[in-house]
């Protein structure tokens, strides 16, 4: 496709994701991408997609689809349980396939797509959308910044309270947190702790449900040591009635809090350097005792308050962030697909998404059901 400026569009699933986020997303990019075919096994669905798109072909079976030379792109957003077979069967034609999150079932499947894409004939790339947007771009700028020092621990939260009934609570359709909010987030995660170029160093796991209905996790907490030390936690849950910052971080110089795309930071200014300190095993305050044995008001107030007082230079800070666009990833894909571009999602990034969930599942009541 290079040098190819409009991409024509097979969108496999007409529900929730390819019909309500998918098409929104296209519609606003009709200069880069055009839907030409529409492909689901519910005819409802294909009637609503003909009536939106009446010049593009409509079908109930993938392999139709694949035929079709005049598709460019294989976008697949059916329930999460087809997604390898149906990326598998589009790879095996030659099409070059946008597959939504999650990945696929397990990380031995993501590792035969990942291999898959590399024999070709087709190429696979991976719709971790979320890391495009607003609240952790411009968390993931404050951390690498070292603004806050060096990060001790980031906490990563999305939860709300909901007794979900629909495909996403069962195991035997893929469902569960871990694919649906848990794949953006533990992504998230992997991308502040330089993974998979700097492996993970411990991993701990807890799924439970909570609120939801079915047999599928509906709260995952999981929490990822880097390689440096740095622990990030995150906790994704429909069982939760009270809410939680959407960032946490505490670092050697400051902290971080974030809702949403409002940011708010504690840090100790950069301009002011921190007076050397050492560490003392007297009796606290004995250390300030003047010749005379008068104690000055330094040493009086550490024995009140086992402390060495110290005046720290803090700035205190709140960023409204701009609202960014998860569908800029249709950007960054037709930037790769047409220019030569580096994909920002690479698929060793995504298999290693998919390698915390099976570790997670592992040994759970709630491993997946192939």
């Amino acid at each position: 496709m290079k040098n190819q400026r409009v991409i024509r569009v097979g969108l496999v699933g007409l529900g929730r994701a390819g019909w309500g986020m998918q098409c929104r997303e296209l519609d606003s990019r009709r200069e880069h991408f055009e839907i030409v075919a529409g492909c689901d096994t519910y005819a409802p669905w294909r009637d609503r997609f003909a009536g939106r798109y009446p010049g593009a072909r409509t079908c109930d079976d993938l392999h139709a689809l694949l035929a079709d030379e005049a598709i460019d792109l294989i976008s697949i957003a059916t329930p999460s349980n087809d997604h390898s077979s149906h990326a598998l069967a589009a790879l095996a034609a030659g099409k070059t396939v946008f597959l939504e999150k999650p990945m696929c079932g397990t990380y031995a499947e993501a590792c035969q797509l990942r291999e898959a894409s590399r024999q070709g004939p087709g190429r696979l790339f991976v719709r971790h959308n979320r890391r495009f947007e607003a609240g952790f771009q411009e968390v993931k700028r404050v951390l690498e910044s070292g603004l806050l020092g060096e990060i001790a621990e980031i906490k990563l939260a999305r939860v709300s309270f909901g007794r979900r009934n629909d495909w996403q609570t069962l195991r035997s359709c893929g469902g569960g947190q871990l694919g649906n909010w848990g794949s953006h987030i533990i992504d998230h995660a992997l991308q502040f702790l330089g993974v998979p170029e700097r492996p993970l160093a411990g991993q701990y796991s807890r799924l439970a449900r909570i609120a939801a209905v079915g047999d599928a996790e509906d709260h995952a907490k999981i929490v990822l040591t880097g390689q440096s030390g740095t622990v990030v936690d995150i906790e994704v849950g429909g069982g939760s009635a009270l809410p939680s910052p959407t960032y946490l971080a505490w670092g050697t110089r400051g902290a971080l809090e974030g809702w949403g795309n409002r940011l708010k930071m504690k840090y100790l200014d950069p301009a002011v350097p921190l007076t050397p300190r050492t560490a003392y095993a007297g009796v606290p305050g004995s250390e300030f005792t003047q010749p005379d044995g008068e104690q000055s008001l330094a040493a009086r107030t550490i024995g009140s308050n086992f402390g060495q007082p110290e005046t720290l230079h803090w700035i205190e800070e709140e960023r409204q962030i701009p609202d960014a666009d998860p569908g800029a990833i249709w950007d960054a894909l037709h930037a790769t697909l047409c220019d030569g571009a580096p994909f920002p999602v690479t698929l060793d990034q995504a298999v290693e998404v998919m390698r915390v969930i099976d570790e997670a599942r592992r040994g759970s009541d709630f491993e997946y059901i192939a």
